[in-house]
């Protein structure tokens, strides 16, 4: 009995080994001539500050029944995600003004090296430690005057700042904070009907390939006017480089203060308009009134600053970005797929305490022990290590929100995008948020819902987080036991 038993479990590792593959030394030479492939350093990405990592796995995205209080019904599929970092809680005030002062100490830099503002060359580098030109590029070493400055720095510093002609307030000018970048598409690049060489487009040998063959692509660009106007456009050109790929934007990065007093009317908002985003007391609470396009403008903000604080050692960090539909949802379940981000049922525990900030009854936003917003992680995260999947504020994702949702994606890593142009349709500017707010009804808050806001909208109850990418295989999410 004890040989059979010894038969059987040395069955069960070799199967067990011919499913993963076992593991394998590689070198970079070869033995007695046969292949070992090339060896590399095997790096582990460490955990980013504030992430936590959700690993790889399935779920059965949306639900098949139909709310009973709403009466939709959300589009159901069976899909997998693979691994990412996902911030533990949502982007906080906080962290969003040093985005906002990052915008404006640029400025300041620009203007303290312009000949009109006193020409001081440090603060700008254009050549290297030999003398030779580089690329112009700020001094962030040089520390801006703050205290004593002289006449011309004083002029630069001011020159950021505006006066309410009524008021007499001095307030940071809002109209000023832009953010320029550039993204490579790499999705794009890799179509095949996109290479740069006609014979490379096609693998059906019977197709006569015209060399002269002219390929039209849209890029967007954005350019701003003397008059400090942004002004964006998708221009649509015959492709002939690279260049054709990359993408330029211009973003007016400050939040949409007023969205207090628009989104609620004959409501006395006014002390959130001034105060929420600027006042330190609300520093740990989730920004709102950032668009989609401010949000996306963030996480691409967010990957420069940590580039240029690892350097060389960064040469594999993955970008910052939204979340997908999928990834949010899944992540948001937890590792049993539960309808709401917590195991419990119902939005409270035992002895009352809710779960979420959300609107627990009609007129009543306080029951839940906050009227607005609350500090992000009061309550306790998911089985993921997240908090605040539901309620609190709702969130930006990156998918194009459309009626049949994930039924009109793969099922691998699902998601939807389209970048409009200006001149688009309203209609499709319209993007994915999920999570309910701090003003919804429990319905909403629940991981499988689906709203929607035009991507150009801050709205005072729409936030957002970050997530990066996976490099690697993190294994499949365990699911806990019931």
């Amino acid at each position: 009995m004890k040989k059979q038993l010894s038969i059987l479990t040395l069955l069960a590792a070799l199967l067990l080994a011919s499913c993963f593959g076992g593991t394998s030394k590689s070198g970079t030479g070869a033995a007695g001539g046969e292949v070992t492939g090339v060896s590399g350093s095997n790096l582990q990405e460490p955990a980013p500050y504030g992430m936590v990592l959700v690993k790889r796995g399935s779920l059965k995205m949306g639900t098949e029944k139909t709310d009973s209080l709403w009466g939709k019904q959300m589009p159901s599929r069976e899909i997998s995600v693979d691994a990412f970092w996902m911030d533990e809680h949502e982007v906080t005030n906080s962290m969003y003004r040093q985005f906002v002062y990052w915008v404006r100490d640029s400025i300041i830099r620009e203007r303290l090296a312009d000949p009109a503002f006193g020409g001081d060359e440090s603060y700008k580098i254009e050549e290297d430690k030999n003398g030779d030109p580089i690329p112009p590029h700020l001094n962030w070493h040089k520390a801006i005057p703050w205290k004593n400055p002289d006449e011309d720095q004083q002029r630069a510093l001011e020159s950021v700042y505006v006066v309410h002609p009524v008021t007499g307030e001095r307030m940071l000018d809002a109209s000023q904070m832009n953010y320029r970048y550039e993204i490579y598409d790499y999705a794009m690049a890799a179509q095949r009907k996109y290479r740069l060489k006609a014979e490379d487009r096609y693998l059906n040998t019977d197709v006569t390939v015209d060399p002269n063959e002219v390929i039209m692509i849209s890029k967007d660009t954005a350019y701003i006017d003397d008059e400090g106007i942004i002004h964006r456009e998708t221009i649509t050109r015959p492709l002939s480089s690279e260049w054709d790929f990359l993408n330029t934007y211009i973003v007016n990065i400050y939040p949409d203060t007023t969205c207090w007093i628009n989104d609620f009317q004959n409501a006395e908002n006014e002390i959130y308009m001034r105060q929420y985003f600027s006042h330190s007391n609300y520093n740990q609470y989730p920004v709102v009134g950032v668009n989609w396009e401010q949000a996306n403008a963030f996480c691409n903000w967010r990957t420069d600053f940590l580039i240029r604080g690892l350097g060389p050692s960064a040469k594999f960090i993955q970008r910052y970005r939204l979340p997908t539909e999928a990834e949010w949802e899944y992540a948001a379940r937890g590792k049993d797929g539960n309808e709401l981000p917590w195991t419990q049922e119902g939005v409270k525990s035992d002895n009352g305490c809710f779960y979420a900030n959300f609107k627990p009854d009609r007129g009543d936003y306080t029951s839940d022990g906050n009227l607005i917003t609350s500090k992000v992680g009061i309550y306790s995260a998911n089985s993921n290590g997240l908090y605040d999947m539901a309620g609190n504020v709702a969130e930006w994702t990156s998918t194009i929100f459309t009626e049949a949702g994930v039924l009109s994606m793969s099922d691998m890593n699902p998601t939807l995008k389209y970048n409009a142009a200006k001149e688009d349709p309203y209609a499709l500017k319209r993007k994915s948020v999920r999570g309910g707010s701090w003003k919804d009804p429990e319905s909403f808050i629940k991981s499988a819902w689906r709203t929607t806001e035009f991507q150009n909208v801050g709205r005072s109850f729409i936030g957002f987080r970050c997530v990066r990418s996976y490099v690697g295989t993190a294994g499949k999410q365990k699911k806990s036991k019931k």
